[in-house]
């Protein structure tokens, strides 16, 4: 076992386990809010600017509707020390990017751009992405067109809506990493 400090907690705080599930459902009156349910905590976030959608595609707006795993933590380790977590880590440098373009290979994969080269970067100026987490919508197989760089990430101030990930206040982030695992399933809808 690589993390020995994780298995000690395990034996000591059955509370500090990962979660087997966590939910997101949209708010009432509002389909571009929503409830994070995780364990005895619940928190508002912000949904994509389509709501919850069954039927995802690329630059509708919508948060995918279905059972999502947590895949991996990436962070702003110049902004942050690494977040408390049972997800494998990353830290975001200037070269990491998210691929959107349908017909791309690397479409929905991280990918490193060269300075000049266009993309999502990881890297931005705002804190949206300071932790993020990657889920495994469209992965398996990864199908052109059926969406991309759908994340857990922060909240903007007026908790806007996003362009189709899940977003929260950063307090509410560190407080879900605690208990996030490879197996915790991300229900949304």
């Amino acid at each position: 076992m690589k993390n020995k400090a994780a298995s000690v907690g395990y034996a000591r705080n059955r509370s500090a386990r990962p979660l087997s599930a966590i939910r997101v459902r949209p708010a009432a009156g509002n389909p571009r809010r929503g409830w994070l349910t995780a364990g005895a905590l619940t928190i508002p976030v912000a949904l994509g600017r389509g709501g919850i959608l069954a039927n995802k595609r690329e630059g509708d707006g919508g948060t995918p509707r279905g059972s999502f795993r947590p895949m991996r933590l990436w962070w702003r380790g110049d902004r942050h020390s690494r977040p408390q977590t049972f997800l494998p880590t990353r830290m975001i440098t200037g070269v990491d990017a998210w691929c959107e373009d349908p017909r791309d290979r690397h479409y929905n994969r991280s990918i490193r751009l060269g300075e000049g080269q266009g993309g999502d970067r990881l890297k931005r100026a705002d804190h949206l992405y300071d932790f993020i987490v990657e889920i495994d919508h469209n992965t398996r197989p990864r199908i052109a067109g059926r969406g991309s760089a759908v994340f857990l990430h922060l909240a903007r101030d007026n908790f806007g809506p996003t362009a189709g990930c899940v977003s929260m206040t950063k307090s509410a982030m560190l407080q879900l990493l605690r208990r996030l695992g490879p197996r915790t399933k991300i229900i949304i809808g």
